[in-house]
């Protein structure tokens, strides 16, 4: 008997499990009034798209997912701007663009498909919006998040959208996961002066990390890994602005 994974099983709200892109219904129809309206996702999601995001795949998941579901009430007028915002503990909801980037990122890793990314791993659940987008084009996503609070508040914010493919962990992101190894795909939303060598480790021949990393000057760098049967090469990308990668359990 396999060991029961991690997490709760989820599903959202007429969103079963993720298919090929092509066979997915548009994100775009209106439908309803205020920040549950699809259309104010809709606009988000053109937004993107004049942005130059073009993976139909992504743009369709972050026009499922509720982002104003994810921060705070106070803020909730301002969850489908593109800008970060505060999630507690010094730490904070990325951007929508930032979060489509990086996930278009992985899409272009070489085990990717036309259905989308087998297992992914994420590295810092925060609010759990992240993981939600990531389970609208991946198989599975386990997602670590080493504070203890945020862990709960992810709990509570996904519980209602009831997505079967996501796996919530509490552990040390820096450990990575080996249990669910190997990942077709890698992402952290953290950034550290080195990538830690249990994610190039537990990444899959043929996959891809993408991750914030110090680069000249102290500065952040986007980070694309990709890992063949030759071994790791790098991608050095533009400049982005994350909270620090810290690695135990708090």
């Amino acid at each position: 008997m396999q060991p029961r994974r991690p997490g709760f099983p989820a599903r959202l709200d007429g969103w079963a499990a993720p298919r090929p892109a092509a066979a997915q219904p548009a994100a775009s129809t209106p439908q309803g009034v205020g920040l549950d309206s699809a259309a104010v996702r809709a606009r988000m999601v053109q937004r993107l798209a004049a942005g130059g995001i073009r993976a139909r795949a992504v743009l369709q998941a972050m026009g499922q997912v509720p982002r104003h579901q994810f921060v705070d009430s106070a803020l909730a007028n301002q969850a489908y701007e593109d800008t970060s915002l505060p999630i507690g503990l010094a730490q904070t909801i990325s951007k929508p663009s930032v979060v489509a980037r990086m996930a278009e990122l992985l899409l272009g890793a070489e085990c990717a498909q036309a259905a989308g990314l087998g297992r992914v791993l994420e590295i810092g659940t925060g609010c759990g919006y992240q993981a939600a987008v990531l389970a609208g084009f991946a198989r599975e996503v386990y997602s670590i998040e080493r504070l203890r609070a945020l862990h709960e508040k992810a709990r509570e914010n996904l519980r209602p959208l009831r997505l079967h493919n996501l796996h919530l962990l509490l552990g040390d992101g820096m450990l990575g996961y080996a249990r669910g190894a190997p990942y077709a795909a890698i992402i952290a939303a953290a950034g550290g002066d080195a990538l830690p060598p249990a994610w190039c480790e537990q990444l899959a021949i043929g996959g891809r990390l993408v991750a914030p990393m110090a680069g000249p000057g102290g500065r952040q760098v986007l980070l694309v890994v990709d890992r063949t049967a030759q071994g790791l090469t790098q991608t050095v990308l533009e400049s982005v602005h994350f909270v620090p990668l810290k690695s135990g359990i708090a």
